[in-house]
């Protein structure tokens, strides 16, 4: 689920601010290893 996340999240279609509290920390891993954690911001 935290790569379909971060996946919408590169795309424009969601936010980091979207993402459920309980794998935000997994979501901003992936971000970091797609070097898009920048993106990984409230």
């Amino acid at each position: 689920m935290a790569v379909v996340y971060a996946t919408l999240i590169v795309k424009g279609k969601k936010t980091f601010a979207d993402v459920p509290a309980k794998i935000k920390e997994q979501v901003k891993q992936v971000l970091i290893d797609l070097d898009c954690g920048d993106l990984a911001t409230e």
